[in-house]
């Protein structure tokens, strides 16, 4: 797992380069503006240190959480934490509120406004913990983040847009003046984030569709993912989104393989190692992967499926087995 620290920088990660390739220039980013980039298992934060606030937006997922707590600490020395803001509550964006509301007792936590009352009422069903077989400690909000409105993060106020689709729920933040795109996962620079109610039986990826048209009309110099590396935007990034959406409008089954996927993958970032028995058990019990199978998979046995998936991801090196245990890789 990658841990790096960008204080009004990017923390794009040095490249190898071909004969005559030109080193690209790292975005910078305003000096009260700093970025954690992390792992594929927690999401990126990004900390904003105002002459009267401290704002970090998402706080990665909870196994993270001592590095989480120690980035921010790190970060801003005597000054305490004053708010939270969470671009949507998967388990890998909001899974440090709880031990961060513990260190700032102070702390104000600003969610989107879909799923407010189950935060209230703490729901990890319908907040979509147990069904992901994933975990979040509870958590408590201040107030929601409501689109249309602005916020102020740092010394710049920040506009709030609605912007559906990896998640119904989710919002993304952008600065209007140096044109600065906080676009969780709803734009990576290769693509963006699994979408989750497609596989509910929702029609979502017309919602994907409409948040890339958002971010086209924005037009963002600088991008700040929920994953991967700060990146400049441009139209061939935007281009290979939409490109992206079309293969799997055009063939959902791929689009359910990919996300049945990402889901062993995650289980495999959070444990590192398992028996690969333990790993096929545990999704055998998952409702997620479950679901996934029945509404797109039905003809394939349970097992023989969760099998194909996890030669798929050894194929691709994203695992590697070692005699009895499937390794992340």
């Amino acid at each position: 797992m990658s841990e790096k620290f960008s204080g009004g920088s990017s923390a794009r990660k040095p490249e190898a380069l071909s004969s005559g390739e030109k080193i690209r220039p790292k975005p910078v980013l305003p000096s009260d503006m700093h970025v954690f980039e992390r792992g594929w298992l927690s999401a990126n934060n990004i900390l904003f240190v105002g002459p009267d606030k401290t704002t970090l937006v998402d706080t990665g997922y909870w196994t993270h959480t001592d590095q989480t707590l120690a980035l921010v600490q790190n970060a801003l020395g005597p000054r305490a934490l004053d708010a939270i803001a969470n671009t949507h509550l998967h388990s890998d964006h909001c899974g440090g509120n709880a031990a961060l509301q513990s260190r700032y007792p102070k702390l104000e936590t600003w969610i989107p406004p879909g799923q407010a009352a189950e935060v209230c009422n703490w729901d990890p069903e319908a907040l979509t913990y147990l069904p992901t077989g994933q975990h979040c400690p509870r958590f408590s909000f201040t107030k929601t983040l409501q689109p249309g409105r602005t916020i102020r993060f740092g010394m710049n106020d920040w506009e709030i847009h609605a912007a559906a689709g990896h998640d119904p729920h989710a919002v993304i933040f952008f600065e209007p003046v140096k044109k600065l795109l906080i676009s969780a996962d709803s734009l990576w620079e290769n693509g963006f984030g699994v979408v989750f109610p497609e596989l509910e039986g929702e029609d979502a990826f017309e919602q994907v569709a409409l948040t890339l048209e958002l971010i086209e009309r924005l037009r963002p110099e600088i991008v700040i993912p929920g994953h991967g590396s700060v990146f400049f935007y441009n139209e061939a990034i935007l281009q290979g989104a939409k490109k992206r959406l079309i293969a799997f409008v055009n063939d959902p089954l791929r689009h359910a393989r990919y996300a049945a996927k990402v889901l062993l993958k995650f289980k495999l970032l959070e444990m590192q190692r398992m028996s690969y028995l333990n790993l096929v058990d545990w999704a055998a019990r998952t409702p997620y992967i479950i679901n996934i199978e029945n509404r797109f998979f039905s003809e394939i046995p349970l097992l023989t499926w969760i099998g194909d998936l996890c030669q798929d991801l050894v194929a691709a090196g994203a695992a590697k087995l070692d005699g009895a245990y499937i390794v992340n890789a």
